[in-house]
Order: C-alpha cells, then structure tokens, then sequence
C-alpha cells in the first residue's frame, strides 16, 4: 500500500500512519526482508495440521511433542511464535470451581477413605466418580456417570441417560468392572450422592469386595480429580456443540472418550502421555520386574 500511495504521500507520512518503520520499507522495496524457508513454511503448515487435527484442544506444550514426534526441529518458543502468527488459540477450559452435593438422602454414608492415603500406585487401585449433565438440543437434559483411574485418569467406564438415578452410575461402574483390572480391596470412590447408597449399587460393591470411599459434608476439594475432568470434557467437547438427543451424545462421547481421550490425549500430570500409554508402560515396566 505504501509502494502504491507514494506518488501521492510522502514515504514518511505513509510509515507513520500506517505503523510501520521507514527502514523495514526500504529494506521491503529493495527485495531484503526476510523469506521463509522451505522448511519454515512446511512446519507451518504441518502446526495448523495437527492443531486442527486435535480440534483447536492443544496448546504449545503439547503440540511441540507431536511435532518433534514426527521429525521437526521445534522448540516451544518458536512454536508459540508460529502460533500467534497464524491466530491458533488452544480452547481454555472455565476455571475449576468445586461444588457442594446436596444430599437428601439418610445414607448411611462412608467414610473418606483417600485422606491422608498414599497416591495410588497402579491401574484400578482408585477410582472417582460423579455425575453432570448434558444440554441437549430443545432444552432437553441428558446425564452422564463416569468413573475416572486415578492412577492413570483414563475414563474406566462411563454411562449417559435421560435420568440421574442410581442405574446411571451403576451401570458406569459395571463397564468400569468389565474393561479394567479391578482387584479386591480396590476404592471406589464419589461423592454423597443418593445414587451411591442404593442397594444394587452396593451390593456390586460387596460382591467384587471394593472399598466404597464418599467425600465429607461440604469439603469441596474431596472429588476434585473428576470435577476437574468435567470442566476438560465440557470445554474440549460439550461446548463446542449441541447434541441432538441422548443418542447423539453417547455417540460423541464415545468418540471423544474412547478413540480420542484415553488413546491419544496426553496429560500433563502423566508426563504428557495419554491414560492407556500411561498403562501400557506401568503393564511392561512391571512384566520386566517380574521377568
């Protein structure tokens, strides 16, 4: 623009209006200014790939290790350089805030058995539990239970209805049974939902001898692991679009849960590597310590 306006303006005028330097005009005029290289220009590319290939969910950290992962030379400073170049903003979840459960029901409720416990030390020692709810197309609501590993945080089993009663988070539980090395004296953790006291739920409990664990009265901080995996899910998921009926969402959710979250997303508390890498390895380095 100031190339075609000088004949009109002087240079000066120009530079300054439109806030760029004199000397990095002349420097354009005469053919100086710098030139991606091949090789810059296929890393850009290959950044907006893969960010869009994890539907805008990484930010810099985790795209680096794909990126070195597939051969590029990329430091996360050039990386974030590139980024805000080309407007690539990685979805931010809302900030964590814990809430209250409000239970009416009479219990009996059970004690908190993860305070003051060691971090657990292998798959199935632990697992957390919860409920949220899905906004549906047409105000319609849809609920989902999920049990997440707290060793590894992969989603072990979950369940999405058109109800929040007991059978929700029972039938999550069994899935959670059915795919995942659950051993006798294994916790089974949630909040003080009446959903966790019904008898078919405990008597589950009983049967596979599982330790049941509920966070204390108004102690928010007590289920935070999986308050805190609603907020990833609603951010990386449930708010980029609207599921048409509870079909719908078990479909999306099986994508983003099974095929996406436990097999690929890594996790920073994991070293950034997803739940079932984060299993595999505990499975071999443990087979090599037996061996």
């Amino acid at each position: 623009m100031i190339r075609q306006l000088t004949d009109s303006y002087p240079v000066e005028r120009l530079c300054e209006c439109l806030n760029v330097s004199k000397s990095a005009f002349y420097a354009y005029r005469a053919k100086h200014t710098y030139q991606p290289s091949a090789q810059q220009l296929k890393l850009v590319q290959a950044t907006k790939e893969c960010f869009y290939e994890h539907q805008r969910r990484y930010g810099s950290r985790r795209l680096v290790l794909d990126l070195q992962e597939q051969g590029y030379e990329v430091g996360r400073h050039q990386l974030r350089k590139i980024m805000k170049a080309n407007q690539l903003q990685a979805i931010q979840p809302r900030s964590f805030v814990p809430r209250t459960t409000h239970s009416n029901h009479a219990g009996p409720y059970s004690p908190n058995l993860l305070l003051d416990r060691p971090a657990p030390t292998r798959p199935g020692q632990v697992l957390v539990g919860d409920i949220t709810y899905l906004a549906l197309q047409g105000g319609e609501w849809a609920y989902m239970a999920g049990w997440l590993d707290l060793f590894s945080r992969k989603v072990s089993g979950w369940s999405v209805d058109e109800h929040m009663e007991e059978e929700l988070v029972h039938n999550a539980l069994q899935k959670a049974i059915a795919h995942n090395q659950l051993a006798k004296g294994s916790i089974v953790h949630s909040d003080r939902g009446g959903q966790y006291v019904g008898k078919a739920f405990r008597t589950t409990l009983r049967l596979h001898q599982f330790e049941q664990s509920m966070a204390r009265a108004d102690e928010v901080y007590d289920n935070a692991f999986i308050e805190s995996y609603w907020s990833r899910l609603k951010a990386e998921l449930v708010y980029q679009r609207v599921f048409r009926s509870v079909a719908d969402a078990r479909e999306q959710l099986f994508e983003y849960i099974e095929l996406y979250y436990n097999r690929r997303r890594r996790h920073s508390s994991l070293g950034y590597v997803s739940p079932l890498q984060f299993e595999e390895a505990y499975y071999r380095n443990n087979l090599k310590t037996v061996s």
